[in-house]
């Protein structure tokens, strides 16, 4: 009885070192994934072609040059180092950060707007600062819109910001009535801390 004792011993000591191993590597390997620097990490995503949020506090989203992101039902966009490109139902469009007709020696915002199936879709850079951290349209009506950001890794200095709404009203002085009438107030950018970098009150008419 005592040998079968002993002999069972044994047994269950070395079913125990056995499993200690695979345990021990599932621990390292948790910990060292854990422990991956998150621009490491942002980099090896965006080498991948995937998104990935480049800072929680702002919610950008970091995107590799030339990669699509889905911006609405036909819409895509993508960034390059010369500047924002989107197209809608295949129809491309560019707008250039270095062709010398912004200031990227303060913070501004652009705006393109046009319809895009059942919605109007609004898009533009942001430029001369690191610390954008979010965009909202403001309507006529008061009601504020978010837009998302997207942005290139290593912190350009500038990104693209895109937003849909609703169909504006048809004009109501005598253009026609295909003529949308704005309906927007503006653009405002700020920055991590919530202060307002820059405001667009430019308008379609």
């Amino acid at each position: 009885m005592t040998r079968n004792k002993e002999y069972l011993a044994v047994v269950t000591l070395a079913a125990a070192v056995l499993t200690v191993p695979t345990g021990a590597y599932a621990l390292t390997s948790a910990t060292a994934s854990s422990a991956t620097s998150p621009s490491a990490g942002a980099a090896q995503a965006v080498q991948s072609g995937q998104t990935v949020r480049a800072d929680k506090a702002s919610g950008i989203r970091l995107v590799a040059p030339g990669q699509r992101v889905k911006a609405a039902p036909g819409v895509r966009m993508w960034l390059t180092k010369e500047g924002k490109h989107w197209s809608i139902d295949g129809f491309e469009q560019f707008r250039s950060v270095v062709d010398g007709n912004i200031d990227t020696s303060r913070p501004g915002i652009g705006r393109q707007s046009e319809e895009a199936g059942d919605l109007y879709f609004h898009s533009g850079v942001y430029y001369g600062t690191r610390n954008a951290a979010r965009v909202e349209i403001t309507l006529r009506t008061g009601r504020v819109v978010p837009a998302s950001m997207i942005e290139l890794p290593g912190k350009p200095g500038w990104g693209a910001w895109y937003a849909g709404t609703e169909l504006p009203p048809a004009a109501d002085d005598g253009e026609g009535p295909n003529q949308p009438r704005d309906y927007l107030s503006h653009i405002t950018l700020y920055d991590t801390t919530g202060r307002a970098l820059a405001v667009n009150r430019s308008t379609l008419g």
